[in-house]
């Protein structure tokens, strides 16, 4: 059983859960997957998620999320997602519970408790602290530092007690290791990786590219820095948008690509509280199966994310489709990407955001855009692809399973 508190028609449901779940099965592993949808999100794009469960013989059962009251929604989430779960098992009789992140490995410690059942704890990142870190968990609120203490001594439990553990970089795996009680674990990581035969540039031809460009009415001449991805929250487009204006006003040439499902008007706003002309920013939105060809307009790519001790185990898998794409970036060092991006040399890191930093990487953008796609590729692909990391999951389903 896969237990995860995000939904499948979530787009990192469709990126991150689907793709590895589908390769797995091809092994002889039967899966039920219990997820919680968002309702709009599961009306809109349940068909596709269940078309491509169906074809690989994977059962789904989705339950509701919600999120209102706060706290109280979550403690109603853990009972339905408890009395589900013991129903299933009842059933299915699983031999591994397979729990992405804190929520859904409260369930395989129970049942491995209770029952022997396997349990794999892919904590993908520090969650509680994540929620501390980006303030949906206030510590003056006396509610939220006991839900943050609960969930920190679970962590532990879970750690210590799970027959495998996942994490999605090396430096939170050595964060953990340098703890006493942690370091004899047995920890894999496993970063965010992307279909390399999906995103692919050699997928996709220069005809394209210019059909596109005329659609999207962007000048053939335009050099295209684009950002992929929700805006807001973790991801710093105050300062992402600042430096694109010193960009521009530059390299003339240079516009700016969003690819978000949010709100346009709300971009909008913060572009033109910038003083950046709105002909300078293309904002749309692109399914996942025609991503790759949205993305191939990209001379370069921009992204930076709120540095906070959670982010050390955040692995951005929009840095996966890019480099799948060819396509250097433009980042701030978190996790291990700092480190990936210097070992690589497929990009530019910047570390404060002050106007001397920008100008740094503004002096040396022809050279950025000079990096081979053929190059940016391969490297990714021994990083980041899809078929690497569905290796290291069967390594730990067998070594758990026997």
């Amino acid at each position: 059983m896969y237990i995860s508190y995000d939904g499948l028609t979530d787009p990192l449901g469709q990126s991150q859960i689907l793709p590895y779940l589908r390769e797995l099965s091809k092994y002889g592993f039967q899966f039920t997957i219990l997820s919680f949808e968002k309702k709009e999100r599961y009306q809109k794009e349940k068909n596709i998620v269940s078309d491509a469960l169906n074809s690989s013989g994977i059962k789904w059962v989705p339950l509701w999320f919600t999120s209102t009251p706060p706290v109280l929604s979550k403690i109603y989430d853990r009972w339905q997602l408890k009395r589900k779960v013991l129903h299933l098992h009842r059933q299915e009789n699983f031999d591994m519970i397979h729990c992405r992140s804190y929520v859904a490995a409260e369930m395989g410690l129970f049942l491995k408790n209770r029952l022997g059942t396997k349990f794999l704890f892919d904590m993908r990142g520090f969650w509680a602290d994540e929620k501390v870190d980006n303030h949906q968990w206030n510590q003056n609120n006396y509610l939220y530092r006991l839900v943050y203490k609960h969930y920190k001594k679970k962590e532990k439990e879970f750690l210590l007690n799970a027959d495998g553990i996942i994490t999605l970089t090396q430096a939170s795996k050595d964060y953990l290791m340098s703890k006493q009680e942690y370091k004899n674990l047995s920890i894999e990581v496993i970063p965010c990786c992307a279909d390399f035969n999906h995103f692919d540039f050699h997928k996709v031809s220069s005809e394209e590219v210019h059909s596109l460009k005329r659609k999207l009415q962007i000048p053939d001449t335009a050099r295209v820095i684009t950002y992929l991805g929700s805006v807001g929250g973790w991801y710093m487009t105050h300062e992402m948008f600042s430096f694109f204006k010193m960009l521009t006003t530059q390299v003339p040439e240079y516009i700016m690509l969003i690819l978000t499902k949010d709100n346009a008007a709300g971009v909008e706003t913060e572009v033109l509280s910038l003083g950046i002309p709105l002909n300078k920013i293309f904002i749309t939105y692109s399914d996942r199966e025609h991503l790759p060809q949205f993305m191939a307009l990209s001379n370069c790519s921009v992204f930076f994310i709120k540095n906070s001790f959670s982010k050390m185990a955040s692995s951005p898998t929009k840095h996966a489709e890019l480099m799948g794409m060819g396509i250097p970036v433009i980042c701030n060092d978190i996790g291990d990407t700092g480190g990936i991006i210097n070992d690589t040399k497929t990009g530019f890191i910047i570390d404060t955001f002050n106007e001397d930093s920008y100008q740094d990487v503004i002096n040396r953008i022809c050279d950025l855009e000079k990096i081979g796609k053929e190059y940016i590729y391969n490297s990714g692909k021994n990083l980041f692809d899809l078929s690497t990391g569905v290796q290291k999951y069967l390594t730990e389903y067998k070594r758990i399973l026997n």
